[in-house]
């Protein structure tokens, strides 16, 4: 699922590029370090990517397998989205409210869009809105749980808002991007639910009817087989298989997968999960976003920095200001109490990058999208996952900062409701 560039005559194997995609997996967190934290490793993967890439030294290239580990790794990342969500997020009134909010953002995205370009065609269109109004849930749970707030009221709406900002993008893609009519794609979505219904029905009923296979698995879990995760390499693979073959978004099958493995093992097999990120998060995922870098042409950004700029500022109104007019004024029940946090909870919502890699994709594919607005629409993404969070922390650190002059600590609980915005 990456942007790819034409190919060259001197193409590096397949060999030399894992070698430098791998170095540059090693350098990125080392610099991230170094810079404590000022730039995210994700953000800094791409930017080497981009130095790696046809663009800038070509020193790797995406033949021999490469794209196909990349898009591995793009399934990793969505299944442990998905693996992440809890569905109760997704239900309920706050979870409706998040739903409601992501149609708005996807609506005022769209009207930004068509006032830009109002020649353009409805589905180049509504490939842009997308990816404005999408939320990088995979990529922003590692941010979170570095910042302490994931088991707060504020990590809770990021969940909830993350997750319908990651999930109703995936849909949108798979009904509006496919080529189909509209009733045809929801009638492919409805098969493909139902094929997932299968795929947990199932082993389900053979875990619960059958106590053998589940000491099976448990025994054959530890040494050299690691059955587990081979079994969950396999449901990936099944549903991105089931995705591709009913023309919807490998992306779509890999989310699937993650909350049908939720729902199998995180229970009874909660050590999973660690090897899984092992796999993901070490191997796969880096590879995703290093290759996503390399098909981003910094010349194309360059020409058109007004261009970069604007996709950035359309991302965090359409998206972020949505969520924080929901999150003031639109009562679920569950609303966030202070002023920091919802403007904390606006910017992460506007954090995206994934989804975008995955829309420009199908759009320069489907010829909706010129490859070099696909680039910077990427560069936008990535600035996002830079400024964006980084903007988050800084709200946060001023909430809890006292005043010059003062000697207390002034922390979330002494806001009133007189002070709040």
């Amino acid at each position: 699922m990456t942007i790819r560039a034409a190919s060259v005559d001197t193409d590096p194997s397949a060999i030399v590029s894992l070698f430098w995609i791998a170095a540059t997996a090693v350098v990125a967190p080392l610099l991230s370090r170094l810079l404590r934290g000022a730039i995210p490793d994700v953000v800094l993967l791409l930017l080497l990517g981009v130095a790696l890439g046809p663009h800038a030294l070509a020193l790797a290239g995406t033949a021999g397998g490469v794209d196909l580990l990349s898009e591995l790794g793009l399934g990793m990342l969505f299944l442990l989205a998905g693996y992440e969500l809890d569905p109760k997020l997704l239900g309920g009134k706050p979870g409706r409210t998040a739903w409601v909010t992501w149609l708005v953002g996807l609506v005022l995205a769209l009207g930004l869009v068509w006032l830009a370009a109002p020649d353009a065609g409805f589905t180049a269109l509504i490939a842009v809105a997308i990816a404005l109004s999408s939320t990088a849930l995979g990529t922003l749970l590692p941010i979170v749980k570095e910042d302490g707030v994931l088991d707060q009221p504020l990590g809770r709406a990021v969940l909830a808002h993350g997750a319908v900002g990651e999930l109703g993008p995936v849909l949108a893609i798979s009904i509006l991007l496919t080529g189909h009519n509209l009733l045809a794609s929801l009638v492919v979505l409805l098969l493909f639910a139902a094929a997932a219904g299968v795929l947990l029905w199932v082993p389900q009923r053979i875990l619960d009817r059958h106590a053998g296979a589940e000491r099976l698995i448990a025994t054959l879990a530890t040494g050299t087989t690691r059955l587990p995760v081979r079994l969950v390499f396999l449901l990936l693979l099944i549903l991105m298989t089931v995705a591709e073959v009913f023309d919807l978004d490998v992306v779509l099958g890999a989310f699937a997968a993650g909350l049908i493995l939720r729902r199998l093992v995180a229970e009874t097999h909660p050590g999973i999960q660690d090897s899984l990120e092992t796999i993901g998060y070490g191997l796969l995922i880096p590879i995703f976003f290093v290759v996503s870098g390399m098909g981003i042409d910094p010349a194309a950004v360059a020409d058109e920095p007004l261009m970069w700029v604007l996709f950035v500022l359309a991302i965090g109104f359409a998206r972020g200001s949505t969520v924080w007019f929901s999150e003031r004024f639109v009562p679920h029940g569950a609303n966030l109490e202070f002023p920091h946090e919802r403007v904390q909870l606006a910017l992460y919502a506007a954090t995206g990058l994934p989804i975008i890699v995955a829309v420009t994709q199908v759009a320069v594919r489907g010829e909706l999208m010129t490859a070099n607005m696909a680039s910077t629409l990427v560069a936008a993404g990535a600035t996002t996952v830079l400024v964006f969070p980084l903007a988050a922390k800084w709200v946060r650190g001023r909430a809890t900062t006292p005043p010059p002059g003062t000697g207390t600590r002034q922390g979330p609980a002494r806001y009133t409701p007189e002070n709040q915005g």
